[in-house]
């Protein structure tokens, strides 16, 4: 049964339908033709990616290979290349053994290591320090008669002078030792034929308290044996001054017999003026220079034995014995510790001599100047007051 209008609407609606049917297949044909397309560009760009991507690994692949080429072209290292370990201080047994307590090898702070460094590099100075000759005050330096220097160590076994130079002063180029404001020592000076002509007024007016007079002597080399052609005018003009007298005698004997020959020489030539010798005989012996002298064969003990036999004959004879000479010839050229029961005259011409042994007179300058000598004057201090022994 048809309602009434019925027909006219069904037919009105027909194209609608259809037409809406139609656009929306349009419309998911569009979608779909979207969607393919989509897939499409994707798989396009895919394949561009793979493309760069197996390039870039082709690229890489020859610079490894490059680089490995060019490291088998350099220089192999060897064994003794290896030797640059050495720049690492080697591990001790100390340090190889320290562990923890739970047995493991301890690791050590980089900090404390430095300053261990530090202070074993400060212990090997000071103790370079100390063994070197010049500071450690168990050395004295040697001057040697050809120049050379060495270090030689002093005895312990002699005994050691105990000066303080802080106490000596100069006054007209003479030197005195003072204690407590007093003078404690004496102003000497020695002579001989080269001295020339001694004003001996003169020279008691300038301050001297004694003159040591060379008594004769032994050439170096004939052996014969001389008295100083000025000794008698010296020793008289020195007594007749009122100035104390020692004597000197310079000494080539190259055996016992014939130092003992010297001794009795000059004690022999000194029986007149016995009262007037209150200062010591000394022995001087030595080198010469430029030339050979008849002593140059002995040795140290052969010049010590001669030595001791002039010293002891003269002591036997009832004068002081004493041993002149230079640092030197003191330590090298004769044995000290045979020669301890003799004064020593000491020959430095330095400001303050180092010489480490005792000694009783010190000759200071051998060319001073002094009023009664007209030539270089031989200045000595002397620390003992012989006169009033």
């Amino acid at each position: 049964m048809k309602l009434p209008g019925e027909e006219e609407v069904r037919g009105g609606a027909g194209p609608s339908v259809i037409y809406m049917v139609i656009g929306v297949s349009a419309f998911i044909l569009i979608v779909l033709f979207a969607v393919f397309k989509g897939n499409d560009n994707k798989r396009g760009g895919s394949e561009y990616l793979q493309e760069v991507r197996e390039q870039k690994e082709e690229e890489m692949k020859q610079e490894e290979l490059a680089a490995v080429q060019e490291e088998e072209m350099k220089p192999k290292l060897r064994a003794e290349d290896m030797d640059f370990w050495d720049m690492y201080p080697e591990e001790t047994e100390a340090e190889e053994s320290e562990a923890d307590e739970t047995g493991n090898v301890a690791s050590k702070n980089p900090y404390t290591e430095k300053a261990e460094r530090e202070k074993e590099n400060e212990r090997q100075k000071e103790e370079e320090l100390q063994n070197d000759p010049a500071t450690d005050g168990k050395h004295t330096l040697i001057t040697n008669r050809d120049g050379t220097e060495e270090w030689v160590l002093i005895s312990p076994y002699l005994t050691k002078n105990t000066y303080d130079f802080t106490k000596m002063e100069d006054k007209a180029g003479l030197k005195r030792y003072m204690e407590n404001g007093r003078k404690t020592s004496y102003v000497g000076v020695d002579i001989s034929k080269h001295t020339g002509k001694v004003y001996f007024p003169s020279l008691k007016a300038a301050g001297v308290d004694y003159v040591m007079i060379r008594l004769g002597s032994r050439g170096y080399s004939t052996g014969q044996i001389t008295l100083d052609e000025n000794f008698k005018e010296n020793i008289e003009g020195a007594i007749e001054a009122g100035l104390d007298v020692g004597i000197y005698f310079y000494s080539q004997a190259v055996s016992q017999d014939e130092a003992v020959q010297e001794a009795n020489f000059v004690v022999q030539n000194l029986e007149p003026y016995r009262a007037h010798v209150k200062y010591p005989v000394a022995f001087n012996m030595g080198f010469v220079s430029n030339d050979k002298s008849r002593i140059e064969g002995l040795g140290r003990e052969d010049k010590t034995a001669v030595t001791v036999s002039f010293l002891d004959a003269v002591r036997a004879a009832g004068y002081v014995p004493m041993i002149y000479g230079d640092k030197e010839w003191l330590i090298k050229e004769v044995d000290l510790t045979k020669l301890q029961d003799y004064d020593v005259w000491l020959s430095q011409e330095e400001e303050i001599p180092d010489y480490p042994y005792r000694y009783a007179m010190w000759q200071y300058n051998t060319d001073g100047v002094l009023n009664g000598i007209d030539g270089g004057a031989d200045l000595n201090i002397c620390f003992v007051s012989y006169s009033e022994r």
